[in-house]
């Protein structure tokens, strides 16, 4: 395949540009501002579409916002939040901010087929079924869906859906343990009514998650499936091959976008997975 000298060019000149920016916003803090277009292009030499295609870039992934007739921003950070399962356990830290939910429908029904068939029981088996908007500091976040067993946990109250974590309340109210899920994550976009709830422009990247969870004795207690914005999110996996000879001296071995000392590894195969995916949380 013979590779097109003129779009790799302008490929690796938009790369540049965008590094330039991101050590920009990497100097900043969230609401800070960075210089004007026009100053960007003189100090990087490019054209102002070369400019534009790098911000645009950063702007769909939540890095920065622009403001009309005032300039570009320091995006607010994104929510993070590690998850971290090994062999022995199943543990979910609580995500950054302060969250909560609004619900918007809370029913009794019949699982039916597709439900039925997730949570390993009949159609026509009664589950609770929960629409919520899952909100951070006040700012919606996700939208959720939860499908609970109702033999399993005879009632949910709105205090226990709408504050605090909901394994928590499953545990203390319900004796009911989570110890390990199955999760999936897929890229798409918001629909126009999707984006009215999450406040965000219509067609916006997003993620959605799929997420079965089972309790100590392998009963599956929640079925989830969540879409969450795709500006305010981010994942970063920690893949541990092998045992480390000695620990990296103090300052050495912090990833740019990492907080130090935010991973701690159990097991030689632990995966760790950042980012707001805990839907039951």
């Amino acid at each position: 395949m013979e590779i097109d000298a003129a779009a790799s060019g302008a490929v690796l000149k938009r790369e540049r540009v965008r590094d330039a920016i991101l050590e920009l916003v990497e100097e900043r803090r969230p609401g800070d501002a960075i210089p004007s277009e026009r100053t960007l292009c003189a100090e990087l030499g490019v054209s102002r579409p070369t400019l534009r295609a790098a911000v645009d870039e950063l702007v769909v992934a939540g890095l920065l916002v622009r403001e009309h007739g005032r300039g570009m921003f320091v995006a607010a950070e994104k929510i993070t939040q590690e998850l971290v399962s090994d062999r022995r356990s199943f543990s979910l830290p609580q995500a950054a901010g302060a969250w909560t939910s609004r619900l918007l429908d809370v029913r009794t029904l019949p699982a039916g087929a597709r439900v039925g068939r997730k949570l390993r029981m009949s159609p026509a088996a009664r589950i609770h079924y929960v629409a919520r908007l899952r909100l951070v500091d006040g700012a919606p976040m996700a939208i959720e869906y939860l499908h609970v067993p109702a033999d399993l946990v005879s009632d949910l109250t709105s205090e226990e859906l709408e504050q605090g974590d909901l394994y928590a309340h499953l545990a203390e109210r319900h004796d009911v343990r989570v110890s390990e899920a199955v999760q999936s994550i897929e890229p798409t976009v918001v629909t126009r009514a999707e984006a009215d709830l999450l406040d965000v422009p219509e067609l916006s990247p997003a993620l959605l998650f799929e997420r079965l969870t089972t309790d100590t004795l392998g009963r599956p207690v929640e079925y989830v499936h969540s879409l969450y914005r795709g500006d305010r999110y981010r994942i970063v996996s920690r893949l541990t091959l092998g045992p480390r000879d000695q620990a990296p001296p103090p300052g050495q071995g912090h990833h740019p976008g990492i907080p130090p000392g935010d991973f701690t590894t159990k097991d030689p195969v632990t995966l760790s997975t950042r980012g707001v995916v805990q839907d039951g949380m």
